[in-house]
């Protein structure tokens, strides 16, 4: 496994994106560690895709900054260092899973022995000739984290890729993020199922675009004296508004 490194694999300073006249992610900071496996939990709309898109460097932000690897999101140098993968595959349905990353291993510069590779590693070795029309949503999403593999990228940021999958093929998914992580990326996956929380090192909580907590699951339990983290995601929104309820007084 490599070691991790004391320096922050993602750095966000103040991180504020406005949408209309709405405050979409509210003056968020927060480091992500290297070699760590984090998720990103909220509600639908609770700004987990701006943050993400945010690292990315393809979201235009009205304040704050955000840093990948030292440098500035979306920096030209992070092309090879940052996969990403969005939440509707990112694939060509007409090609075949084999052909896609054929397209995508010339943009990232490797050849097939990568492609060999990142197909083993997503369990799609198999099928990589049909076309990406025909496989089920759970292969599509894995022939896109297939080619954002490509490369061996530092920095994943994965937005909901388990999203209508079945339990079964979810913790094939999840055993995959993990044993990227003992090689030695850094991954920020991010998901509306509270139970997969579970599964990570550490815990980002988001609701309406701030963050709730910043935590180990355990640590959020004790803190929240609560038996599970849904139950400690409904504590700490409680918490908030309570707080606002009496500021407002």
């Amino acid at each position: 496994m490599a070691a991790k490194r004391q320096e922050p694999a993602i750095a966000i300073r103040d991180l504020r994106v406005i949408r209309g006249s709405r405050k979409v992610i509210q003056d968020i900071s927060i480091n992500i560690s290297h070699g760590s496996l984090v998720g990103l939990l909220g509600p639908s709309g609770s700004g987990k895709t701006t943050l993400m898109r945010a690292i990315v460097g393809a979201q235009i932000i009205a304040g704050g900054s955000v840093t990948v690897l030292g440098k500035t999101a979306g920096s030209p140098e992070l092309r090879s260092d940052v996969g990403y993968v969005t939440q509707s595959p990112s694939v060509y349905a007409d090609l075949t899973a084999h052909e896609n990353l054929q397209y995508f291993a010339q943009l990232a510069g490797v050849g097939n022995a990568e492609i060999k590779s990142v197909l083993k590693t997503v369990d799609l070795h198999d099928i990589a000739d049909r076309p990406v029309m025909n496989l089920s949503g759970g292969q599509r999403s894995r022939v896109s984290l297939a080619a954002a593999l490509l490369g061996t990228p530092e920095v994943l940021i994965l937005d909901e890729p388990t999203v209508g999958l079945d339990p079964v093929l979810r913790k094939d998914l999840w055993d995959v993020f993990r044993s990227l992580v003992k090689g030695g990326a850094t991954l920020l996956v991010s998901s509306h199922v509270m139970d997969e929380a579970q599964r990570c090192d550490r815990l980002i909580m988001m609701r309406e675009g701030e963050i709730l907590a910043h935590s180990t699951l355990p640590a959020l339990l004790k803190k929240t004296k609560t038996k599970d983290v849904e139950g400690a995601f409904l504590a700490l929104a409680t918490t908030v508004d309570t707080s606002r309820s009496e500021e407002k007084r």
